[in-house]
């Protein structure tokens, strides 16, 4: 069975992320732990087989179809509520083959003005040398996007929750002025993942996952993933990632359809550590700005009510402002036992970013501040650590601004 459906009995998610996307075709075998396929391609017989292979889209060659991609991919549909999804080398590789798949020279696209910091490099360098144009709004601002709307805009590109600052958009909305325009929708879902929303139920035509992150959970493997409900755009993104060979590794692939059974436990577990630490940061008196949606300070502290089921269950990230002291900022640093420094997140351990050195180091000082980045500004990617203990060891090493 090619999906885990049956007639007589239905499935909650919990159960389904264990079983979905273990079906391989051509095989009959049925491990209990999916098989890797190191392999850079596959046999196939005389000419009437090869062409019924590549007729049928089997597999045949490692950058075009690969079974751990399809594994992983077939989840992923199933999670994101899609029709069908790609799997990439990284989050920016997903990115940057679907602007090139979709936008051309001449299109208009506008972007939220809160976004990761390498998205927006790669939209003011690698796109706009392709011809194409965009708009930076806030996308809070529902009619600043409608008044950037242009008759050759093709694309909205926005994150669920900001990077670094949670900053959250309202895909429902937005997704109604994309599609009034007659553009497309694209959300990157990597800071809230599919186990906290779904943005193609809410009208997003095409959603991005960086894998190296929550949904792979532990913290050794890179891939990205687009999940689309439409399969020409399927079809024109897969052309292009296969021409530019940006398809995802095998070996990565195995290590995250591993992880991904697990996610829902670690995730659920991550949102709700970050909540409880963020309320925790927001009492502490060295604490200025707290960025989460469990906050009340947060300014769309409502807008979370309506996207997220709980605010415990919303996002694993969250960044807080501490004075912008920078030998203080190191001392705090070194006073922490249990959280460090890494340029990652999403792992199962808790870590610390800082933009201004990591993610939006290359964003230019003016841009950084319609971000509401400052140089106090710290990100916490929480893991799966007892709640109490990360409290206590922050509390502690705030200490250092006494």
């Amino acid at each position: 069975m090619e999906k885990f459906e049956f007639d007589d009995i239905s499935f909650s998610e919990d159960t389904r992320i264990l079983y979905e996307g273990h079906h391989i075709n051509g095989m009959n075998l049925a491990p209990e732990a999916f098989p890797l396929f190191m392999t850079s391609a596959f046999n196939m017989g005389n000419l009437d087989d090869v062409e019924h292979t590549y007729d049928t889209k089997g597999y045949t060659y490692i950058r075009t179809r690969n079974p751990n991609r399809k594994a992983l991919a077939d989840v992923l549909t199933y999670l994101e509520q899609g029709k069908d999804t790609l799997i990439f080398s990284s989050g920016m590789g997903a990115i940057t083959t679907t602007y090139f798949a979709l936008l051309q020279p001449g299109d208009h696209m506008i972007c939220n003005e809160n976004i990761y910091g390498e998205t927006f490099d790669a939209i003011t360098s690698l796109v706009k040398n392709y011809g194409v144009t965009t708009t930076f709004v806030p996308f809070d601002d529902l009619d600043a996007v409608k008044a950037a709307v242009q008759p050759n805009t093709k694309m909205l590109y926005t994150e669920v929750a900001s990077n670094p600052t949670d900053r959250l958009c309202d895909v429902a909305a937005i997704a109604e002025i994309a599609h009034e325009a007659g553009a497309l929708l694209m959300v990157d879902n990597t800071f809230t993942t599919p186990i906290c929303i779904k943005p193609l139920t809410l009208g997003a035509d095409i959603v991005i996952n960086s894998l190296t992150k929550f949904l792979n959970g532990h913290s050794d493997a890179l891939a990205g993933s687009i999940t689309v409900k439409d399969m020409a755009l399927f079809e024109k993104i897969h052309t292009v990632r296969m021409l530019t060979g940006t398809s995802g590794c095998p070996f990565a692939s195995f290590l995250i359809f591993r992880g991904i059974h697990t996610a829902e436990l670690r995730i659920k577990k991550q949102c709700e550590n970050a909540a409880k630490l963020a309320l925790a940061l927001a009492d502490n008196p060295h604490v200025s700005v707290v960025n989460h949606p469990a906050v009340s300070m947060h300014p769309q502290y409502e807008l979370g009510k309506k996207l997220f089921s709980s605010p415990y269950l919303a996002t694993g990230m969250f960044s807080f402002e501490m004075p912008d002291d920078r030998e203080k900022i190191n001392a705090f640093m070194d006073k922490l036992h249990i959280a460090h420094y890494a340029p990652t997140l999403g792992g199962i351990r808790t870590t610390l970013s800082y933009p201004l050195l990591s993610s939006h180091m290359h964003v230019p000082e003016e841009d950084r501040k319609k971000m509401h980045i400052t140089g106090g500004l710290m990100q916490v990617s929480t893991g799966i650590e007892d709640a109490d203990d990360l409290i206590k060891d922050f509390t502690n090493a705030l200490k250092v601004f006494d």
